[in-house]
């Protein structure tokens, strides 16, 4: 037996501890090991938050209405011809021993050429960021927190995050049992 599912979420920070929810709920009741599903949980968000900063763009309401947009809270799923999408969509699955996440937005993507890592893009090769930066962890986060790792771009625009990690699941486990 193999679980999967995808969603796609608003890009605003709220949207992170819900998709960290989701999937730790998932994994708790698919019966895996609560360290493997903290580690991934961890990597979702911070995948997440890449995808909520860096995954289109972000205007404010008075933008949204100079350009014809709707000025209704309600309508926010509404896209304008050409806009970059405010959502990105998360999928997970989880199919016997190996779990594997995406994240993919609709922003400008990995740059082309050179490491994909932001580490390594701003800081140079197997450099971290300072302790005092505030932000540049996320990628190198995931990097340690799952086994394999791929950073990549969508066809036409956007990235995607993907990420799989071996599962150790307890003895009760639903998916074990099957």
């Amino acid at each position: 037996m193999s679980i999967w599912w995808s969603l796609q979420l608003r890009r605003e920070a709220a949207s992170v501890p819900l998709a960290r929810r989701f999937l730790l709920g998932t994994m708790e009741t698919a019966g895996v090991d609560p360290d493997i599903s903290f580690d991934l949980s961890l990597a979702l968000s911070e995948a997440c938050a890449n995808a909520v900063e860096h995954g289109g763009d972000h205007r404010a309401g008075d933008d949204w209405a100079d350009q014809g947009a709707p000025q209704d809270p309600w309508d926010v799923w509404d896209e304008l011809p050409g806009a970059a999408s405010g959502q990105y969509r998360v999928t997970a699955y989880l199919d016997g021993e190996k779990c594997r996440i995406e994240v993919a937005d609709s922003g400008p993507g990995f740059p082309a050429r050179g490491p994909l890592r932001a580490a390594a893009r701003q800081y140079g090769p197997q450099q971290y960021p300072p302790l005092t930066a505030e932000d540049g962890r996320g990628l190198c986060l995931i990097e340690q927190l799952a086994d394999h790792v791929h950073f990549g771009n969508r066809p036409g625009s956007g990235a995607v995050v993907s990420f799989d990690k071996v599962l150790k699941w307890r003895k009760d486990a639903l998916l074990m049992v099957s």
